[in-house]
């Protein structure tokens, strides 16, 4: 069972003003058979927060998955907080997920998120939009366990 993290970013949804429908959206689209959600929050779009719970959760996760703050906004800091903590860059997995959104919507090519590795978790930045995150998720769901498998054992291939 592969142990994963969700971490919505947003201001709005961290004072209770919205709903947080992408990481709730997140949850739904991981097969339950194969994933363990075990641990979720909501944190304002805030660096050392982010920073923090990255390095805490990647001690307890094989992976996580945050949502929110990869746009162009003054406050979309979430590839900025993540970058600064990955041991190992692993561009590929975001590189896609822009590709495959980009045919729906151009806007896709907008998001600045990061994927990488802190210790032997992998980290995966999605859109804060609904729709972005679906399309992150028909990217990464198939390929995460592997990919978790991989940093962990070093196979197979």
């Amino acid at each position: 069972m592969v142990k994963v993290g969700i971490l919505t970013l947003s201001d709005r949804c961290s004072r209770g003003e919205t709903e947080d429908i992408s990481g709730k959206r997140i949850q739904e689209r991981l097969p339950s058979d194969e994933f363990e959600v075990v641990v979720y929050a909501i944190l304002p779009d805030e660096v050392e927060a982010i920073r923090v719970t990255l390095r805490d959760w990647a001690a307890r996760c094989d992976a996580v998955i945050t949502t929110g703050g990869t746009g162009l906004g003054p406050r979309d800091l979430t590839p900025e907080a993540t970058r600064s903590v990955l041991d190992r860059d692993c561009a590929g997995i975001v590189e896609t997920i822009r590709a495959y959104g980009y045919p729906k919507t151009p806007r896709a090519i907008l998001s600045r998120g990061v994927s990488g590795i802190i210790g032997t978790c992998l980290v995966v930045n999605l859109p804060g939009s609904p729709k972005g995150v679906d399309d992150g998720m028909d990217v990464l769901v198939p390929i995460l366990s592997h990919a978790v498998e991989m940093i962990k054992t070093g196979g197979p291939h």
